[in-house]
């Protein structure tokens, strides 16, 4: 997608997971299993990222969970520290990329709006854990409204529901996925890899100085 101008953007639509928070399964995992081996074996075959957002589309974590359990009983006991201990899988907000947002919001420029694969069951802990997605004008949580990233009903629903024009609108997410289903939707996108590249596309399409 061609980029476009400062002037033609009115609204910047943040991913949360990665970008603004420092979530990872390894950080609980890495208590639990003697090596990096086990613990990746378990995470790519057992408590999957297929698996982990079907309870962000709006799936209970506890069907989740049970249907895990019951699939792989000799592993009972870590899978349900996925949810039991999720909140050892936060390591913090990542303060840099914070900072850009802080910097988008006392600009005054632009609406920003959060879209994000989350589990309504455990999103409320975020809220209180990361006083700054308060500054968002919205956020638009998978698991409350049962779809998600990257279906195009998901990116579809946060332009209805706030009025956003996607020819106005930038996207920004960690997962190339997501991106380019947004792109599908008109909405020009930043592939997120790390604060200071943010920064500098940011500054690039004329949004920061």
């Amino acid at each position: 997608m061609k980029s476009r101008i400062n002037n033609e953007y009115n609204t910047i639509i943040f991913d949360l997971g990665s970008v603004l928070i420092d979530w990872n399964p390894r950080y609980l995992y890495r208590k639990i299993f003697a090596t990096e081996e086990e613990m990746d074996d378990f995470l790519q075959n057992i408590c999957t990222p297929d698996w982990n957002e079907e309870q962000d589309a709006g799936r209970s974590l506890q069907e989740g969970t049970e249907m895990l359990v019951a699939t792989y009983p000799q592993h009972e006991a870590h899978i349900r520290a996925f949810y039991g201990r999720w909140k050892e899988m936060l390591a913090g907000e990542i303060a840099d990329s914070v900072t850009l947002l802080r910097q988008l919001k006392e600009s005054g420029k632009y609406k920003l709006y959060a879209l994000t694969n989350w589990s309504n069951e455990t999103f409320p802990l975020a809220l209180v854990e990361f006083p700054f997605l308060q500054w968002f004008d919205g956020i638009v949580v998978s698991g409350r409204e049962k779809q998600r990233k990257p279906s195009p009903t998901f990116y579809q629903l946060l332009l209805d529901r706030y009025q956003v024009s996607p020819e106005k609108a930038l996207f920004i997410d960690d997962n190339l996925r997501n991106v380019k289903a947004a792109e599908q939707q008109g909405i020009d996108s930043i592939h997120f890899i790390h604060p200071e590249q943010l920064k500098d596309a940011l500054i690039t399409k004329n949004i920061l100085n």
